[in-house]
Protein backbone atom coordinates (compact mmCIF):
# COMPACT_ATOMS: atom_id res chain seq x y z
CA UNK A 1 0.00 0.00 0.00
CA UNK A 2 1.18 3.49 -0.83
CA UNK A 3 1.85 6.14 1.80
CA UNK A 4 -0.86 8.31 0.25
CA UNK A 5 -4.03 8.06 -1.84
CA UNK A 6 -5.62 10.53 -4.23
CA UNK A 7 -9.31 10.06 -4.92
CA UNK A 8 -11.76 12.09 -6.96
CA UNK A 9 -14.84 12.08 -4.71
CA UNK A 10 -17.11 11.65 -7.73
CA UNK A 11 -15.46 8.26 -8.36
CA UNK A 12 -16.72 6.91 -5.02
CA UNK A 13 -20.05 5.07 -5.06
CA UNK A 14 -23.14 7.18 -4.33
CA UNK A 15 -25.08 5.12 -1.79
CA UNK A 16 -28.33 6.90 -2.73
CA UNK A 17 -27.99 6.68 -6.53
CA UNK A 18 -30.76 4.09 -6.94
CA UNK A 19 -33.10 5.50 -4.31
CA UNK A 20 -35.59 8.35 -4.04
CA UNK A 21 -33.48 10.11 -1.39
CA UNK A 22 -32.53 13.54 -2.75
CA UNK A 23 -28.81 14.12 -3.08
CA UNK A 24 -25.61 12.12 -2.88
CA UNK A 25 -23.92 10.18 -0.08
CA UNK A 26 -20.37 9.12 -0.95
CA UNK A 27 -18.35 7.23 1.68
CA UNK A 28 -14.70 7.81 0.82
CA UNK A 29 -13.07 6.00 3.75
CA UNK A 30 -12.59 2.57 2.18
CA UNK A 31 -11.68 3.90 -1.25
CA UNK A 32 -8.97 6.01 0.38
CA UNK A 33 -7.71 3.09 2.46
CA UNK A 34 -8.07 5.34 5.51
CA UNK A 35 -7.26 3.60 8.78
CA UNK A 36 -7.96 6.32 11.35
CA UNK A 37 -10.50 8.73 9.86
CA UNK A 38 -13.89 8.38 8.21
CA UNK A 39 -14.77 10.79 5.39
CA UNK A 40 -18.11 11.18 3.61
CA UNK A 41 -19.15 13.66 0.93
CA UNK A 42 -22.81 14.67 1.13
CA UNK A 43 -24.49 16.75 -1.56
CA UNK A 44 -28.01 18.06 -0.96
CA UNK A 45 -29.93 19.65 -3.87
CA UNK A 46 -31.92 22.85 -3.37
CA UNK A 47 -35.10 22.46 -1.32
CA UNK A 48 -34.34 18.89 -0.22
CA UNK A 49 -34.54 17.09 3.11
CA UNK A 50 -31.62 14.69 2.75
CA UNK A 51 -32.40 12.72 5.91
CA UNK A 52 -36.16 12.76 5.18
CA UNK A 53 -37.23 14.01 8.60
CA UNK A 54 -35.06 11.51 10.44
CA UNK A 55 -31.96 12.16 12.50
CA UNK A 56 -29.19 10.16 14.10
CA UNK A 57 -26.63 10.20 16.86
CA UNK A 58 -23.38 8.39 17.56
CA UNK A 59 -22.56 6.74 20.88
CA UNK A 60 -18.81 7.49 20.73
CA UNK A 61 -18.03 9.51 17.63
CA UNK A 62 -17.54 13.25 17.54
CA UNK A 63 -18.28 14.47 14.01
CA UNK A 64 -17.20 17.49 12.02
CA UNK A 65 -19.45 18.72 9.23
CA UNK A 66 -17.60 21.02 6.86
CA UNK A 67 -20.11 23.09 4.89
CA UNK A 68 -18.17 23.76 1.69
CA UNK A 69 -21.00 25.12 -0.45
CA UNK A 70 -24.44 26.63 0.12
CA UNK A 71 -26.45 27.16 3.29
CA UNK A 72 -27.53 24.23 5.41
CA UNK A 73 -30.36 24.10 7.94
CA UNK A 74 -28.77 22.06 10.73
CA UNK A 75 -30.41 20.65 13.84
CA UNK A 76 -28.35 19.53 16.84
CA UNK A 77 -30.44 18.55 19.85
CA UNK A 78 -33.26 21.10 20.01
CA UNK A 79 -31.27 23.88 18.31
CA UNK A 80 -31.82 24.70 14.64
CA UNK A 81 -29.26 26.91 12.89
CA UNK A 82 -28.64 28.05 9.34
CA UNK A 83 -25.00 27.37 8.49
CA UNK A 84 -23.41 28.95 5.42
CA UNK A 85 -20.21 27.99 3.63
CA UNK A 86 -17.43 28.14 4.56
CA UNK A 87 -18.25 26.83 8.05
CA UNK A 88 -17.60 23.84 10.26
CA UNK A 89 -20.07 22.29 12.72
CA UNK A 90 -18.73 20.03 15.50
CA UNK A 91 -21.21 17.64 17.06
CA UNK A 92 -20.42 15.76 20.26
CA UNK A 93 -21.24 12.07 20.76
CA UNK A 94 -24.83 11.26 21.80
CA UNK A 95 -26.11 14.57 20.34
CA UNK A 96 -29.03 13.98 17.95
CA UNK A 97 -28.45 15.71 14.61
CA UNK A 98 -29.85 16.16 11.13
CA UNK A 99 -29.71 18.58 8.23
CA UNK A 100 -31.66 19.75 5.22
CA UNK A 101 -31.35 22.28 2.43
CA UNK A 102 -34.19 24.80 2.50
CA UNK A 103 -32.39 27.19 0.15
CA UNK A 104 -32.10 27.79 -3.57
CA UNK A 105 -28.46 26.70 -3.93
CA UNK A 106 -26.98 23.17 -3.69
CA UNK A 107 -25.25 22.28 -0.43
CA UNK A 108 -22.00 20.32 -0.20
CA UNK A 109 -20.95 18.91 3.18
CA UNK A 110 -17.92 16.86 4.19
CA UNK A 111 -18.54 14.69 7.28
CA UNK A 112 -15.33 13.71 9.07
CA UNK A 113 -14.82 11.63 12.20
CA UNK A 114 -12.53 9.04 13.70
CA UNK A 115 -13.00 5.55 12.37
CA UNK A 116 -14.12 2.90 14.84
CA UNK A 117 -14.30 -0.06 12.47
CA UNK A 118 -17.84 -0.81 13.62
CA UNK A 119 -21.31 0.74 13.44
CA UNK A 120 -21.84 3.55 15.95
CA UNK A 121 -24.92 5.37 14.59
CA UNK A 122 -28.46 5.15 15.89
CA UNK A 123 -31.25 6.39 13.62
CA UNK A 124 -34.05 8.57 15.03
CA UNK A 125 -37.09 8.02 12.81
CA UNK A 126 -39.18 11.10 13.66
CA UNK A 127 -36.56 13.68 14.56
CA UNK A 128 -38.22 16.81 13.16
CA UNK A 129 -41.30 17.82 11.23
CA UNK A 130 -41.22 17.95 7.47
CA UNK A 131 -40.29 21.32 6.03
CA UNK A 132 -42.40 22.93 3.29
CA UNK A 133 -39.07 24.32 2.01
CA UNK A 134 -37.39 20.89 1.65
CA UNK A 135 -38.94 17.94 -0.19
CA UNK A 136 -38.16 14.52 1.24
CA UNK A 137 -37.99 12.63 -2.05
CA UNK A 138 -36.41 13.16 -5.47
Amino acid sequence: MSDYTILNADDAKDAYADSDVPGEFRRLTDALGAEQVAVTLIRVPPHSDFEQGTGHYHDEIEELYIVARGTLTFRAGDDVQRVSAPSVVRVAPKTPRSHRNEGDEPVEIWAISKQLGRQDATKIDAFWDASPEAAQHR
